[in-house]
């Protein structure tokens, strides 16, 4: 089932831990235990498995549970010991965990969706289950009743969901690469804005309460943070269209005025990723690292900004390590500075992160 990999050496880099195996298909999603030498895990496999740590160091499910559609997602709440999974058929099932973590008692079914959960939030503070699903839509029912409180379609998939408990904000990317932020209110909602910065579906969102800020990863390769509090961000000069380039005025392809006009071809439009500016490929043909920005590979810059940067604003503010598996989702457990992972190949990985201090993770993987 699983094995004790070693012991804790000192080392500035995730070691492995132990590793759990006994899936027959793709976990979708594994979180930690919090003050226990446990983890939950979901799976395709219709399965839901609370693995304890046995005085021997091997994991062994001291639940297993199956149900009737695959488990794509979870929201774990510890305190309460609720436990909500999301399933392929669309609905968002709730059990409670004993105390003992050896029993789990079926609580309600919810009909959130038409199709496949993609990701869902428990808030206890106003006893709402907050999902999203690839029928198009965010869905908040309530706990209490079991009834359906509101529902908001998109024109893409809803890939993923972060919500802020205080505030009852819900923040929704999906696979356009758009970013929607909603005020969910007891049957309704208004929406607040739509980020727009990625080149690619959302795979990925986080929220920080206490800063007010949203991290997005996408399809693209990239990380985005949105100062949503103060109502900035390097990202808003990347939203807009521009006629023409911005640094030798040639116009790009739509603007059909300008290219009749001066009897010239219309150009593609990039975007420079140090100033924003709209510029075209010939005056942006230069590929530099910027990590200070999060640009930890070469991105395409504009010539005069290239010249701008130094060897110094090249230096790796990130580092990279080789997980061995198809990582698709993670959890981190700071205090006791552990890490899960799991993936496609069927396997959990528990990580000691303790010495890697200060950081700030992320995981590569393919959309669900």
């Amino acid at each position: 089932m699983a094995a004790e990999i070693h012991s804790r050496p000192q080392t500035a880099r995730p070691v492995l831990l132990n590793k759990i195996e006994g899936h027959s298909d793709a976990i979708n999603a594994a979180v930690l235990i919090p003050k226990e030498d446990g983890v939950i895990t979901v799976s395709e496999d219709r399965t839901i498995r609370v693995w304890l740590k046995r005085d021997s160091g091997q994991y062994w499910p001291s639940i297993y549970h199956t149900v009737s559609s695959p488990c794509s997602c979870m929201s774990y709440h510890h305190d309460s010991r609720r436990i909500f999974i999301g399933q392929d058929n669309g609905a968002v099932v709730e059990f409670l965990i004993s105390e003992d973590f050896n029993k789990m008692s079926h609580v309600k079914t919810y009909p959130a969706h038409q199709n496949r959960v993609s990701d869902m939030v428990f808030s206890l503070e106003s006893e709402w289950v907050v999902s999203t699903g690839h029928d198009k839509s965010v869905s908040w029912m309530c706990t209490q009743s079991g009834s359906m409180l509101g529902r908001h379609y998109f024109t893409a998939w809803a890939s993923c969901l972060q919500y802020d408990h205080e505030t009852q904000h819900a923040f929704v990317g999906d696979y356009s690469g758009q970013i929607t932020l909603l005020k969910l209110e007891k049957q309704t909602y208004s929406t607040v804005t739509t980020l727009k910065g990625h080149e690619g579906s959302i795979g990925a969102l986080w929220w920080d309460p206490v800063q007010r800020l949203l991290f997005s990863g996408a399809s693209d390769h990239s990380v985005i943070m949105w100062d949503i509090g103060g109502r900035k961000g390097r990202t808003l000069l990347l939203q807009g269209h521009h006629d023409s380039c911005q640094k030798c005025e040639q116009p790009f392809f739509w603007n059909i005025k300008q290219m009749w006009d001066t009897k010239t071809m219309g150009l593609r439009q990039h975007h420079c990723r140090k100033c924003g500016k709209a510029v075209c490929g010939k005056c942006s043909s230069k590929r530099s690292t910027f990590p200070i920005m999060g640009f930890e590979f070469p991105v395409r810059v504009c010539d005069a900004c290239f010249d701008t940067i130094k060897e110094d604003d090249r230096t790796p503010l990130a580092s990279f390590h080789e997980g061995k598996h198809n990582i698709a989702h993670m959890d981190m457990d700071p205090s006791r500075g552990l890490m899960v992972t799991c993936g496609s190949d069927r396997i959990v990985k528990i990580w000691d992160m303790t010495q890697v201090v200060g950081c700030s993770l992320a995981t590569g993987f393919s959309p669900r």
